[in-house]
């Protein structure tokens, strides 16, 4: 059992994240690895260029051929990643921190990012890619490799989730949507790097203002995250639909009139 303390409630209600390292066994994270690097290696790598666009995105990679490969829906290609976004450990923490006992799937995915010209990503907020009603919304980031800023690690602005939602000045680009925040007020040197082991996991809020730096070092970054939300929360916009979505992963689906129950519900 997986439990947070009062001082790990108040520090994820101050800065809208926290880093977890008890959640995954070393033999879990083994077993997900090779999964993981199976499932890319059957995937055309061509077709997963998942890198944003635009001319901000150029400037903060100083113009180099940067690359992200990028999976969605993994729980739709084997079964051990439906047992890691299943684990009990997880979805007790994520109880604690979402203030519910009900809670549904969003979306998962999953971030490859090659050394020497791994992408960043702009600082921005999950929200405008999916708002929802009441801003239940949590990212799980699940860590497969050890992680800093040289190879691409996440950079967050502890707090900004009581901000609330940010101007978007992101860009569509060949019916591409890339939402992101004005860098020059929210730019990636200022934010909080955020290592971590194999492993550990970070949980934030969609409002966090978020980003991730250049993968430059000789060390592959790999990621698994994992989107979550109240099963009494509602979308704003019918937006970002995925297989699974409004599964009930912990509790019930309580709220039969929501939106979510409507579109998910016969």
């Amino acid at each position: 059992m997986v439990r947070l303390t009062k001082e790990q409630k108040d520090f994820y209600a101050k800065n809208g994240f926290i880093k977890l390292s008890n959640i995954y066994s070393n033999e879990d994270m083994d077993r997900l690895s090779k999964e993981y690097d199976d499932l890319f290696t059957r995937k055309n790598i061509d077709d997963m260029e998942a890198a944003w666009k635009g001319n901000d995105m150029k400037k903060q990679a100083n113009f180099i051929n940067y690359s992200v490969k990028s999976l969605h829906n993994l729980q739709m290609h084997s079964s051990i990643f439906t047992e890691f976004i299943t684990n009990q450990n997880m979805l007790e923490a994520l109880e604690d921190i979402m203030g519910t006992p009900n809670i549904l799937l969003h979306h998962t995915k999953a971030h490859l990012k090659p050394p020497e010209n791994g992408a960043p990503y702009l600082m921005h907020q999950d929200y405008h890619y999916f708002p929802f009603k009441n801003d239940s919304m949590v990212a799980v980031f699940i860590h497969l490799d050890d992680t800093t800023p040289e190879n691409g690690g996440l950079a967050v602005y502890p707090g900004s989730h009581l901000l609330g939602p940010q101007e978007d000045v992101g860009v569509i680009e060949k019916g591409e949507s890339y939402h992101y925040l004005d860098q020059k007020k929210f730019p990636l040197e200022k934010a909080t790097p955020i290592s971590a082991k194999k492993g550990e996991i970070v949980v934030f809020s969609y409002l966090l203002i978020h980003g991730s730096y250049l993968n430059l070092s000789e060390r592959t970054r790999r990621m698994l995250l994992v989107q979550l939300m109240s099963a009494d929360d509602e979308p704003l916009k019918d937006v970002h639909k995925s297989p699974c979505q409004g599964l009930v992963l912990r509790g019930k689906n309580v709220t039969r009139e929501g939106a979510m129950a409507k579109r998910f519900v016969a």
